[in-house]
């Protein structure tokens, strides 16, 4: 059992991973955007943390690096966005693992979180754009979705493997 302060001092940290992955390769899309490694870590957050806390760590880190990325208009849309990822992958990850198993639970939290975050953006992109021009990026959005999910998946086996984490 974690204390208090190891579990804000994880989320600080993932919220650290966060910023960083979602920094570290940038791929413009169509629509003033960006493709990221972002979302492995956000998946991630909500699998290991507490349903707060993952939301904080998966918002916070993701809008940060909006804010540093010179795309301050988004960081408030990401932040939702990416905090309600996490609680969509920790909820049914928590729903469905004792009857599938942790890496089945984990690819449908992380799907199910991966389709809303496409589905935000395009909802956020379409009240600034036009929803007609915010279809545009939903094939970018699910190459990142798939890929953070791939990811995401591996990481959590690596830490469980390592003992880095336990559940």
């Amino acid at each position: 059992m974690q204390s208090k302060t190891q579990k804000i001092v994880i989320s600080a940290l993932m919220a650290s991973l966060v910023c960083v992955a979602t920094m570290l390769i940038k791929i413009p899309s169509p629509l003033k955007g960006y493709i990221n490694l972002g979302d492995c870590v956000v998946l991630v957050s909500g699998w290991m943390l507490p349903p707060t806390y993952g939301f904080f760590a998966a918002g916070l880190g993701s809008a940060l690096a909006d804010v540093f990325s010179g795309y301050v208009i988004y960081a408030p849309a990401t932040f939702a966005i990416k905090g309600v990822m996490a609680l969509i992958a920790f909820l049914l990850f928590r729903l469905l693992q004792k009857g599938m198993g942790k890496t089945v639970s984990r690819v449908i939290g992380g799907f199910s979180a991966e389709v809303f975050m496409i589905l935000g953006y395009f909802v956020f992109e379409g009240f600034m754009y036009g929803f007609a021009p915010s279809a545009v990026n939903i094939p970018a959005n699910a190459v990142q979705g798939v890929a953070g999910l791939i990811i995401g998946v591996v990481l959590i086996k690596m830490f469980e493997k390592g003992r880095i984490i336990s559940q």
